[in-house]
């Protein structure tokens, strides 16, 4: 599976962008698709994920009521729409997907992802 995600820029505190993550190659692979940020000198760091099926996901607690995840299964493609942007999800954002189910219904570690996009880069300015 190849993944390129498109969207990041630069934008000010409160602002709105939407990401795009478009999936392409062994489509049947997927379980799930997710979204990962990693900001300089940080971690990488789980952000959100849907099901391919679209009937689960999971947001993490510094993203909720702010980011929102939705996929177009037609396109291959999953949204991060994030809104009320703050500097502090200044990140590199890269798009991931799961192959299969570990344990949980979703997965909010790296090792749980199978494939990664390139990243693209968001800046929120204050």
């Amino acid at each position: 599976v190849q993944l390129q995600a498109f969207g990041g820029g630069l934008v000010q505190a409160g602002g709105s962008l939407r990401l795009s993550c478009a999936a392409s190659g062994r489509i049947s692979s997927i379980y799930a698709m997710g979204w990962f940020r990693q900001a300089p000198g940080k971690e990488r760091e789980f952000v959100v994920a849907i099901s391919w099926g679209g009937s689960y996901t999971s947001t993490a607690d510094s993203v909720k009521g702010r980011f929102t995840i939705s996929r177009e299964t037609a396109k291959n493609t999953v949204y991060l729409q994030m809104n009320n942007l703050k500097p502090e999800d200044s990140a590199v954002y890269y798009c991931a997907v799961a192959g299969w189910r570990r344990t949980r219904l979703i997965g909010t570690t790296s090792d749980e992802y199978h494939y990664w996009g390139r990243g693209t880069l968001v800046t929120v300015s204050s």
